[in-house]
């Protein structure tokens, strides 16, 4: 039997929290597409987010209300969930955006001192 290796995942900032506080169905469906990535497949519904870093994609999930979880899965030792929110308009708000760069920034960075 093959054992495929799974990417561990790492939450920045608050994320998790976040994704803890979605309704039951999205928490269950943010959980199963972070699943699919680490097992190295890419998420069921998906868009790149290159103005947030180079790399990073969005999980889309749209359970009653619209959710989003923004990852990149393109370091080698672990996939980064940067940022999580409930969706409320139809354009990303440029908080989420800019907070979702801002932790991208931070990780380079520290992996850069690595």
């Amino acid at each position: 039997m093959i054992r495929i290796q799974q990417k561990p995942l790492s939450w920045l900032g608050d994320s998790i929290d976040v994704v803890k506080n979605f309704a039951q169905e999205a928490k269950k469906e943010a959980g199963h597409q972070l699943g699919r990535v680490q097992l190295g497949h890419e998420p069921t519904d998906w868009k790149p987010m290159e103005t947030v870093g180079a790399g990073v994609k969005e999980i889309r999930i749209k359970i009653e209300k619209a959710y989003r979880v923004l990852y990149v899965a393109k370091f080698s030792e672990a996939i980064y969930v940067l940022h999580a929110f409930e969706k409320k308009t139809p354009k990303t708000s440029k908080v989420d955006l800019d907070l979702a760069n801002t932790r991208y920034r931070q990780l380079v960075n520290e992996r850069k001192k690595k």
